[in-house]
Parts: structure tokens; C-alpha cells; sequence
């Protein structure tokens, strides 16, 4: 089942014509809208969640990092917007012998590669180290428990060959590299 899975995504990330050229996009800033992008993946207005996933994607196309801050930006006008954690959130996984490929709740498709590679950052309270990707242009998505799990199935565990590793590590490997999951 897996394996057409696998199939489908590729397809769907060979047939993607891209985003809007937002980092090309610099109009003045117009304000802050009241914007969140929590950080289970909701995207909420004036404390509404938008349920149409046509208007999320909308934003999502147009949304643009700078500083720290993001922006939902068109040719003339940038609006800042909150985001609680990541504006993405991986919700998919597939992998075939040689790639692992992440969908987000955006709908993007994107392999797990050098260009977008995994980082481990700490989250939480207690502070924890968790999996994020680079998805495009600076904005990352973060693994959701459910993924973050398939990914631990997928990893291999090593002994660490180096200090100041004292923990057994998990790494996976995609389109020829390798990335750190995590230690245990």
C-alpha cells in the first residue's frame, strides 16, 4: 500500500508548477493582520479557524519569511501575519528504496533531500528536540507525532563514532544523504 502511495506523491511533486515569486515580491508593509498560524496547523482569523483548504493553500503560496517574521505578501501589499511554531506541519510520509518524500497540510510535496533537509530544533515545555524540514525559501514544517513515529520505523540506529555523542542515534537516509532523527 505504501508503495503507490510513494508513487502518487512523486507524481504529484513532478507535476508541481510552483509557488508565486514571493521573494522577488518587496512592497512597503501595509500592517498586521490578524492572522495566526498555530501550531497544530490551524490557520485562524480574527479567532475563526479557516476551514476551506483552497483559501489555506491560497495564503500559504504567498507567505514569506524575513527577519523572523512572516507575511502574507502580493506584488503591492504585505500584511504581517503570527505563527506559533512552523507555518507548515508534515501530515505524510512515503518512502520507496532510495527517497522519503513529506506532504504537508499545505499540500506541498517535498523530498527529503540537501535542499530540504531535516533539522532537529527544541519545542515544548520541557523543551524537546523535534524534527523540522526546510520546505521552501526559509520556511520550515514541523513532523507530526504521527510522522515523526514513521520516521523512527524507517531510521537505523547507530552507536556514535564520535564524542560528544554518549547516545545510540537514528538516522535515515534519502536521495543520498543522511540526517540525524535523533538520540536515545
Amino acid at each position: 500500500m505504501a508503495e503507490p502511495l510513494f508513487q502518487q506523491l512523486e507524481k504529484l511533486h513532478e507535476e508541481f508548477r510552483g509557488h508565486p515569486p514571493v521573494a522577488k515580491w518587496n512592497p512597503d508593509l501595509c500592517g498586521d493582520m490578524d492572522l495566526v498560524i498555530c501550531s497544530d496547523g490551524r490557520w485562524v482569523h480574527e479567532g475563526t479557524e479557516i476551514k476551506r483548504q483552497p483559501l489555506v493553500q491560497l495564503f500559504a503560496s504567498i507567505l514569506k519569511k524575513e527577519k523572523g517574521d512572516y507575511f502574507l505578501v502580493t506584488p503591492v501589499e504585505k500584511w504581517r501575519i503570527r505563527v506559533e511554531d512552523a507555518p507548515f506541519l508534515i501530515t505524510q510520509a512515503a518512502k520507496d528504496e532510495t527517497r522519503i518524500l513529506l506532504t504537508t497540510n499545505t499540500g506541498d510535496v517535498v523530498p527529503l533531500d540537501s535542499d530540504h533537509p531535516l533539522i532537529l530544533k527544541l519545542y515544548g515545555d520541557p523543551p524537546q528536540p523535534v524534527p523540522y524540514i526546510e520546505v521552501r525559501d526559509g520556511l520550515e514544517a514541523r513532523t507530526s507525532r504521527d510522522v515523526y513515529y514513521e520516521l523512527i520505523d524507517w531510521a537505523e540506529p547507530r552507536q556514535p563514532t564520535a564524542p560528544p555523542a554518549r547516545l545510540c542515534q537514528l538516522w535515515l537516509t534519502s536521495s543520498g544523504e543522511e540526517f540525524l532523527l535523533g538520540e536515545y
